[in-house]
């Protein structure tokens, strides 16, 4: 499947209409990286607070980008390959033209507007992220044009995925399950995190060829060993760390397919674990299975961390808890919602989140499994690397 088709573009349009008949609006703007790509199938490869970057999708018609010039050829590229959702793209510069001028970057608000006059949205209402950067001046423009900041709703329009998404996060687990195997392989006392991270992200990166050539995988591994692991992003030290016998790891072997990611963490102990990481890891094994299997549509979102916090607790490890349980997937690996503890807000078939429960001790380490699971009337865990102490104790 080359990246994503257009039967998912058709599913987020009708998305976006839905929510533009709901809110009275004529069309939607789309500025931010992330919201960027799941608006366009495009893989933005430019800082949007240095090289600004707009998509706008008209409830009535066919949208239309502003893209910086440093994306000519990719953008090009995408088109031959027919993967990009947009035909119409205005290239602007960066530095003035002798020759064949476009705009430059000090009139991308000036590009905006003319568009807009030229689409008869002048005088429109334009769901946008928000009001910052140079979008913030085409109201000045266009004095009959409102902006409207509507940023929940346009994050709940990425909520629920549509068959074709679930199947490339199903594709990216699978991958991210084969590379924990790696894993299991190669950890030993004696090598350096980072080189084994490294070496890792390679040997999948060699597995993502052979399954999905000339796609878009993006991996992501790190592990963190022995007491470093009790800070869950590590102690900022990580250049020549090695493993000991004895050390707990948890490690992250995340995988980002065709703009869809997916979590999978595991913690795997160096040799016969005390019985107090056992404990440990056992309480976090079970808090992971507990909001694993809240993740029932018709629950609250909340219901997913209560359930694996209430294990942790009931173990008497309440102390050792440093973050929540969990967040939304999708464009991002970090999606949203993103205050699962404190959204009450029915779960619905077809989101998408990790679950991540945590114990981390001072100066003993770190342990968390994180599987990716999609919310169902049975909850689907789309991450399988083994979980039991016994398969990960090395």
């Amino acid at each position: 499947m080359p990246f994503l088709t257009r039967a998912t573009f058709d599913y987020r349009r009708r998305l976006m209409a839905e929510m533009m008949r709901a809110n009275g609006l004529d069309a939607l703007a789309f500025t931010g990286a992330d919201f960027f790509q799941w608006a366009t199938n495009f893989h933005v490869d430019v800082q949007t607070w240095e090289r600004p970057i707009v998509v706008v999708a008209p409830f009535d018609g066919a949208p239309f980008a502003i893209m910086n010039e440093l994306s000519t050829n990719h953008v090009r590229g995408a088109r031959e390959r027919g993967v990009m959702w947009v035909d119409d793209v205005t290239i602007y510069a960066e530095h003035p033209r002798l020759a064949d001028r476009v705009p430059i970057r000090a009139q991308w608000a000036e590009a905006l507007a003319d568009l807009l006059r030229q689409r008869g949205l002048e005088r429109g209402r334009i769901g946008v992220e928000g009001l910052a950067g140079p979008l913030a001046r085409v109201p000045a423009l266009l004095p009959d044009l409102k902006l409207v900041a509507c940023l929940a709703e346009l994050r709940a329009l990425r909520f629920v995925k549509c068959a074709e998404e679930l199947k490339v996060h199903r594709d990216a687990g699978a991958l991210s399950d084969w590379g924990q195997e790696r894993y299991r392989e190669n950890i030993r006392p004696g090598r350096r995190l980072q080189e084994l991270d490294f070496a890792m992200a390679a040997l999948i990166s060699e597995e993502a060829a052979r399954r999905f050539p000339g796609e878009n995988a993006e991996v992501r591994t790190l592990t963190l060993s022995g007491p470093a692991s009790a800070s869950p992003h590590g102690d900022g030290m990580p250049t020549g760390a090695t493993i000991e016998k004895g050390h707990g790891i948890v490690n992250i072997c995340n995988v980002r397919l065709n703009g869809m990611m997916t979590e999978n963490e595991r913690t795997f102990f160096v040799g016969t674990p005390s019985n107090r990481q056992a404990a440990l890891y056992e309480a976090a094994r079970a808090a992971n299975e507990a909001g694993a299997a809240a993740a029932v549509a018709g629950n609250p979102v909340s219901a997913i961390d209560a359930a694996a916090q209430s294990v942790i607790v009931a173990a008497g490890f309440s102390e050792h808890i440093l973050h929540r349980t969990g967040h939304g997937m999708g464009v991002q690996g970090h999606e949203y919602p993103d205050d699962m503890p404190f959204c009450h807000r029915p779960l619905v078939a077809g989101e998408v989140f990790s679950v991540e429960p945590g114990i981390y001790v001072y100066g003993l380490g770190g342990f968390r499994l994180d599987d990716t699971v999609v919310i169902g009337a049975s909850p689907e865990l789309i991450t399988q690397a083994p979980r039991d102490l016994k398969s990960n104790t090395l």
